[in-house]
C-alpha cells in the first residue's frame, strides 16, 4: 500500500566525489523546475532567503516538489532562517536537500542539522515523526531510515565569523555541505561587491581548502564555464551554472543583437 518517494541523488552523488550542477531559479515556477528535469540538471537552486515565496507558505513549496518528482531533479532550497521549526516544517512538505544562510558558529549549525534528523550522531534526533507530506501521509515503509539516509542539510559561509569558525564548523556531525557565499562575504569584509579583492578572495580559499582537507562537500557559484570548471579541479561538488533570469537575458540579448531590421 502506498509509494515511496523517488531517491534523492544529491547525497550519493557527493559521497562518490561527484560534480552536481545546477541553476538558480529567480520565477519559481513549476513549469521551469519541471523542465530543468527534462534538461538533465541535477538540482534547481530556490532561494528563499532573498526572494521568493513566504518559505511556511506549504502550497507553494508542495507545487514545485510535485514538479521536480515529475523529472527527477533535485531542489536545493535555501531557507531565509537557520531556525530548527522552519528546517522542520520544509522536510516534512518534502524537501530533502536544505541549506541555511549567514551561519555565525558551529553550534548554531549542530543546532540546525540535529533537528534535521530522527537518530543523530549515536543518539537522538531532533526532528518531529507525524505523517506529512515527505512520508506520504504515513503510507511510505521504513520512513524513519529513509529520511535520515536521504536528507542533505548545508551551510553558506559568508560572514567573517562564520569563516573564523570554519574548522569548527565543518567537525559539525552529519554536516551535508558548504556554501561559500562571496557577495555577502565581501559586505562582511567591508569590501561589498570586490570579489576580487585580496581579503575576499583570501576567504574564499580558507574555507574551500578547510572543507577539501576535512572532506565535507563544498559548493559555490559559477563564473562562466572556464570558472566552473576550474572549480570542479579544485575540489567543489556543487556548482550553481547561473540563473533563469541570466539565461534569458543572454538568449534575448543574442536575439535582439541579431536583428538586422530596424526597431523604434
Amino acid at each position: 500500500m502506498g509509494s515511496s518517494p523517488a531517491a534523492n541523488e544529491l547525497p550519493a552523488t557527493l559521497q562518490e566525489g561527484d560534480v552536481a550542477l545546477g541553476l538558480l531559479d529567480s520565477t519559481y515556477s513549476p513549469t521551469v523546475m519541471e523542465f530543468c528535469g527534462e534538461l538533465g540538471l541535477d538540482f534547481v537552486w530556490l532561494d528563499l532567503e532573498h526572494g521568493g515565496p513566504d518559505p511556511w507558505h506549504a502550497p507553494t513549496l508542495e507545487h514545485l516538489l510535485l514538479a521536480a518528482e515529475r523529472t527527477g531533479i533535485d531542489p536545493l532550497v535555501r531557507l531565509p532562517d537557520t531556525d530548527p521549526t522552519l528546517v522542520r516544517k520544509a522536510l516534512d512538505l518534502g524537501v530533502r536537500n536544505l541549506f541555511l544562510p549567514r551561519v555565525e558558529s558551529a553550534q548554531e549549525v549542530h543546532r540546525a542539522v540535529r533537528s534535521a534528523r530522527y537518530r543523530y550522531d549515536g543518539g537522538p534526533g531532533d526532528r518531529g515523526l507525524a505523517a506529512p507530506r515527505a512520508s506520504r501521509w504515513g503510507l511510505t515503509e521504513e520512513y524513519v531510515e529513509r529520511e535520515d539516509e536521504q536528507t542533505v542539510v548545508g551551510v553558506t559561509i559568508e560572514t567573517t565569523d562564520s569563516v573564523d569558525a570554519i574548522d569548527e564548523i565543518l567537525d559539525v556531525p552529519e554536516l551535508g555541505f558548504v556554501f561559500i557565499g562571496p557577495f555577502d562575504l565581501s559586505v562582511s569584509l567591508g569590501h561589498p561587491g570586490e570579489l576580487d579583492h585580496p581579503e575576499v578572495e583570501e576567504a574564499v580559499e580558507t574555507v574551500r581548502s578547510a572543507a577539501v582537507d576535512a572532506e565535507v562537500p563544498v559548493g559555490g557559484l559559477g563564473f562562466g564555464m572556464d570558472d566552473v570548471n576550474e572549480k570542479a579541479e579544485n575540489g567543489y561538488q556543487i556548482l550553481h551554472l547561473g540563473s533563469t533570469t541570466g539565461a534569458l537575458q543572454t538568449a534575448i540579448e543574442g536575439w535582439l543583437d541579431a536583428f538586422e531590421g530596424e526597431r523604434s
